[in-house]
């Protein structure tokens, strides 16, 4: 896997920021357990994801009390210590010479931090890139909601993980795929590995390929048998920027696989037959 940064990032008025690599401490992971969270809800009346949001922060949130507030509040409370934040926001790679941007959620602390990147942040996963239509992750917020709640508490618990490279922690669940179904989107699988027979070529083990519905139910019942494909990619878009691949347990939240790559001919946007042999090692 390559070396992946964990990613604090952070929107401020609608302006893009830069990705930058942050580690937290572990004095940051045990300040969060005290702080109340605040979900900046969407300025956009247009988008589904405030609605979406309350519902999945009654359904799923249970290691600090919350609320929710606006992008103004957000400007106004940020500086203060005693709240941490769950927010969305819009994120370039200085490094990636593309003009890709990214949509990512975020949970970070606040506190007396002149600019809003130096804000501690204890977890941040990618929903799509920026232009993506919404429908492509909305349902699967409430699956990452609990994945940030969960990384949380195993940093509390586990702080000898912390680090440059946490998400490894979670390849290391790779094994324990193998007695699980994994579900995929074809229109998310790169051309060599879209059909039945040729994924069953490279991979033994339980798959199908489903529809968003069929990953949406079994997020809801929280099937303990299913894993699925969380794909961030361009969508048909002419950006040949990243595609991230990341395999996540539709019951428990976990993260069994985390990757990316750059898009290319030879590694088109979707997962690759080198991921199928990556989760078969």
């Amino acid at each position: 896997m390559k070396k992946l940064m964990i990613i604090m990032a952070f929107l401020a008025l609608g302006s893009i920021a830069h990705a930058q690599s942050y580690v937290p401490s572990r004095e940051d992971v045990m300040a969060f357990f005290t702080t109340k969270t605040l979900v900046v809800l969407q300025d956009n009346p247009l988008m589904e994801y405030n609605n979406i949001i309350k519902k999945v922060m009654q359904q799923e949130w249970n290691i600090t009390a919350y609320d929710f507030i606006t992008d103004k509040e957000f400007e106004e409370k940020r500086m203060d210590a005693q709240y941490s934040f769950i927010y969305m926001s819009q994120v370039t790679f200085e490094a990636d010479k593309t003009d890709a941007a990214y949509r990512f959620m975020h949970l970070s602390l606040g506190g007396d931090y002149f600019r809003l990147n130096e804000m501690p942040d204890i977890a941040s996963v990618p929903l799509a890139y920026y232009n993506v239509e919404e429908e492509r992750y909305a349902y699967k917020l409430a699956i990452l909601v609990r994945f940030m709640q969960n990384h949380a508490n195993l940093l509390k618990e586990h702080p000898e993980i912390i680090s440059a490279n946490v998400f490894k922690h979670y390849n290391d669940n790779i094994k324990d795929i193998r007695d699980k179904t994994l579900y995929l989107l074809e229109e998310e699988l790169a051309p060599a590995v879209n059909t039945v027979a040729r994924i069953s070529k490279v991979y033994p083990y339980k798959f199908r390929i489903v529809t968003m519905d069929d990953i949406e139910e079994a997020i809801k019942n929280r099937d303990p048998d299913v894993v699925f494909l969380h794909k961030v990619g361009p969508e048909g878009t002419k950006l040949n920027a990243r595609c991230y691949k990341i395999i996540i347990g539709a019951a428990d939240a976990m993260f069994y696989y985390f990757d990316y790559h750059k898009i290319s001919d030879k590694n088109p946007d979707g997962f690759l037959e080198s991921d199928f042999k990556n989760l078969v090692k």
